[in-house]
């Protein structure tokens, strides 16, 4: 996947971090469409994503991207409630450098173009979006050109038959005309009508 356009991603960061603000310590625990995942488990993800994505963009490698993101269970930092609002505006910040979208960088461990790691980027920043707000029951209505960029960038990769090593499940099918936003879902392996468990 070749000549993905930079553009902000201020907007989504902000998004994320407003869901992430109204989650109760009570929901920690709670499951999240991420099966492996419970709500605390994905902030702590998204912690450590926006600090892996913030660090690729300015080509600082070393340790944060270098882990492997699969590798462990995401441990969710004490202060994250003051933490995570500020990596996420780091991460955005570091994407406005032009600079950040070209040549090669790392993340996760793997080398690619930064234009490929920016999309990368956005893409967690959407569905992970989706996950946290489905998982705490909060309504959700992600930057549409953030949405767009995911959507071409799962679709590039449906495509083009790369599934990111199992990082995304099989592509669940969807009506043509649905929203984009559960098309994107959809190509990312998730279903658009997942709901919480019922509680025992």
């Amino acid at each position: 996947m070749t000549g993905t356009t930079a553009f902000d991603l201020g907007p989504q960061a902000r998004i994320v971090a407003r869901l992430a603000a109204a989650v109760p310590d009570a929901r920690l625990t709670d499951r999240t469409p991420c099966p492996a995942y419970t709500v605390g488990d994905l902030l702590g993800h998204l912690a450590g994503l926006a600090v892996a994505f913030r660090d690729a963009a300015r080509k600082d490698l070393g340790p944060t991207t270098d882990t492997d993101p699969t590798s462990a269970t995401p441990s969710l930092p004490a202060r994250w409630r003051e933490e995570l609002p500020g990596v996420l505006g780091e991460l955005a910040e570091a994407w406005e450098d032009p600079a950040a979208w070209t040549g090669m960088t790392r993340a996760g461990g793997v080398d690619l173009p930064g234009g490929i790691a920016g999309a990368v980027a956005v893409d967690e920043l959407v569905l992970h979006g989706w996950d946290l707000a489905r998982a705490t029951g909060q309504e959700y209505a992600p930057d549409h050109a953030a949405l767009r960029s995911s959507h071409a960038f799962l679709l590039a990769a449906a495509e083009e038959g790369d599934r990111g090593d199992g990082i995304f499940g099989p592509v669940v099918p969807v009506p043509d005309d649905a929203p984009l936003l559960d098309r994107t879902l959809a190509l990312s392996g998730r279903d658009p009508g997942w709901t919480p468990p019922a509680s025992p």
